[in-house]
């Protein structure tokens, strides 16, 4: 039996990618006239509409018998991890767990998830309370990861894991393509590249903490060599992974113009 290369990209005759079309839908703010392009977004329609109305529900606007997307999105996290776990056992056959964890921790991270949603049109779609969306809560990245958790965890109460895997095997293929080696984690790649220039270690910091026990909001200050960059997430260490990833990315974007 052929042993697919394990640094190669997914194979176009995959049928769980080949089965999902999704489709970008025009900007709506109504939640409950916008199921249809949802569902075309996703590639899959759902025989309860109500978990996709609550995948779309901020708690802030949850209230009067309608829930928040915070129940959903916790099944959903652990969902897409089991997703893409099977995804990469398949696509890397010969890694050991610790260059799967890696690949697996980069895949499902909230930058990644967030930069889905604004592809897809997410934003648009969420139901936010009124002054949480002249707040801005609409592009916030840990809203925006929670959301596609949220309907990810919807679409396996629905229909079951076979949706969940096409959805992110057509969703995620190019993030993993771009990964020939296994990523490191945020914070480990910006201490080694600080390291690498002689410019110290980062250091983290709680800017805000806000929102009730059960559903935290942290937002994290890091800085390094003068630079300093923020992140936002509902734990403190995703938060400081965002917030690294963010100072990473305009270091090397600052390096390359120079």
């Amino acid at each position: 039996m052929a042993v697919r290369n394990p640094m190669g990209p997914p194979p176009p005759h995959d049928p769980l990618i080949a089965a999902a079309a999704p489709r970008r839908p025009a900007a709506k703010t109504d939640t409950e006239g916008a199921i249809g392009d949802v569902e075309a977004i996703l590639g899959y329609h759902f025989q309860e509409p109500r978990l996709l109305r609550e995948a779309l529900t901020h708690r802030s606007a949850a209230g009067s018998g309608r829930g928040s997307n915070e129940r959903l999105e916790f099944l959903g996290d652990r969902v897409l991890g089991l997703a893409v776990a099977v995804w990469l056992s398949e696509q890397y056959p010969r890694e050991q767990e610790g260059a799967l964890g890696r690949r697996l921790a980069h895949l499902v991270s909230q930058p990644v998830l967030a930069r889905i949603a604004e592809e897809l049109g997410l934003p648009a779609l969420l139901s936010v309370a009124p002054g949480e969306a002249r707040a801005g809560v609409r592009r916030r990245a840990s809203v925006l990861a929670d959301a596609v958790e949220a309907l990810l965890g919807a679409m396996f109460l629905d229909g079951g894991l076979e949706p969940v895997q096409r959805f992110v095997r057509a969703r995620f293929a190019g993030t993993m393509i771009a990964e020939t080696d296994p990523p490191k984690d945020a914070k480990t790649a910006l201490q080694e590249w600080g390291q690498a220039r002689a410019l110290g270690l980062p250091v983290y910091e709680i800017e805000s903490r806000d929102g009730p026990s059960h559903a935290p909001h942290f937002v994290m200050r890091v800085s390094l060599g003068g630079e300093v960059e923020q992140g936002q997430a509902g734990t403190r260490r995703a938060a400081e992974q965002a917030a690294a990833q963010a100072l990473l990315t305009r270091l090397k974007a600052g390096m390359k113009g120079r």
